[in-house]
């Protein structure tokens, strides 16, 4: 019992969990907010997200990019609102009379202002709310995840285009770190005090920073070898090629045959399973041709699994609310959004890694020595 108490606590002393387990949390909350479309529930999945990255955000770069991603959730909301006062046309309790601009014959369906209903201001928030809401999660992954660790984390054969991920899904972190340092020092000597020449003196270097950082990336992945393949036999490629093609038939079969109700449902569960285990296949016969070593690879400790396993289960409760609570999932405009107690319990599953994630590691010293 010593021993396991032991492991336990070795698992809780400060550190970086692992990327994926962040992930695998962050798409659970993103999939419940696109299972739903009520605002409370919405609000509540950003109070989740918003408190573990507060409990659980460390001292890198990326992890200060946080509040730009809820910066921009929140231009998805004005804009989708703002489409809607433009081109709504949902009947219903008149806010404010808009003057409606006449359109050709031939533009039908389409209104530009005109009366903005309740009903209308409501569904483009709705909406809006959802999507801010889903951004909102993958801001929160890119907070809380290293990228350089989740980078090799990939498979092998995928390797390549993680790299390419790992590169998208970090820009936002490297802009605020280069919006930082730029205003850090021009703070520390005198300028332009006008507005326009202020911002030029702002965004110039930010982008110059953010150019020169990313061919600095660049440069240091091509020194130590990244994309470099090995020699695979003729028929090693032919097979992989193959269990790729038939796992792509596979899936797609399955995946359809699970969206058509009058489907069997034991050919959904075989060409799924076939899909997945070719795929399985196919990846790990591919992974061959890629050479890399991992320094101090990432161990899967029991609070990764707790982590992951949260995300799971908000999903399955989102997908439980959507299929048998639809007023409560999807509810009208016209009423106050019902709430049930069970869809949000399945939200706040998401406050575990709070708690049971081990605290971030303290300093970007001791981050940049371990990577």
């Amino acid at each position: 019992m010593s021993a396991i108490f032991r492991a336990a606590a070795v698992a809780y002393l400060p550190r970086d969990l692992h990327p994926v387990a962040w992930w695998v949390w962050a798409i659970g909350m993103a999939a419940y907010a696109s299972f739903t479309t009520n605002p409370l529930l919405l609000l509540l999945v950003v109070g989740v997200v918003s408190v573990v990255v507060a409990a659980r955000r460390g001292e890198q770069p990326w992890a200060k990019a946080f509040r730009l991603y809820v910066g921009l959730a929140v231009f998805i909301v004005v804009t989708r609102v703002l489409f809607r006062v433009l081109l709504g046309a949902v009947p219903g309790h008149v806010l404010l009379d808009l003057p409606e601009v006449p359109l050709p014959e031939w533009v039908l369906g389409i209104r530009l202002l005109g009366p903005l209903t309740r009903e209308a201001l409501l569904a483009g928030l709705y909406d809006g709310l959802r999507l801010g809401v889903i951004v909102t999660c993958v801001g929160a992954a890119n907070a809380l995840a290293n990228p350089k660790r989740l980078l090799r984390s990939l498979p092998p054969a995928l390797y390549e285009i993680g790299t390419a991920v790992v590169v998208a899904v970090t820009v936002l972190p490297q802009l605020a770190e280069s919006v930082q340092r730029v205003r850090a020092a021009q703070r520390l000597r005198a300028g332009a005090t006008g507005k326009v020449k202020r911002l030029r003196r702002f965004l110039v270097p930010v982008l110059e920073d953010a150019l020169e950082r990313s061919m600095a990336l660049a440069a240091g992945m091509d020194t130590r070898g990244y994309g470099r393949t090995a020699g695979v036999p003729v028929a090693t490629r032919r097979i992989t090629s193959v269990l790729m093609l038939v796992s792509l038939v596979g899936l797609c079969a399955g995946v359809y045959a699970v969206l058509d109700g009058t489907t069997p449902g034991w050919l959904a569960v075989t060409m799924l399973s076939l899909g997945v285990g070719t795929a399985a296949g196919g990846l790990a016969l591919a992974g061959r041709r890629v050479t890399r070593t991992v320094y101090r690879p990432d161990r899967w400790r029991w609070p990764e699994a707790v982590v992951a396993t949260s995300g799971i289960v908000v999903v399955a409760v989102g997908w439980w609310v959507a299929r048998d609570q639809v007023p409560v999932a999807f509810p009208g405009v016209s009423t106050v959004p019902p709430v049930t107690l069970s869809a949000m319990l399945g939200v706040l599953v998401g406050l575990v890694p709070a708690v049971a994630a081990p605290p971030p590691a303290s300093s970007l010293v001791h981050e940049e020595a371990v990577a």
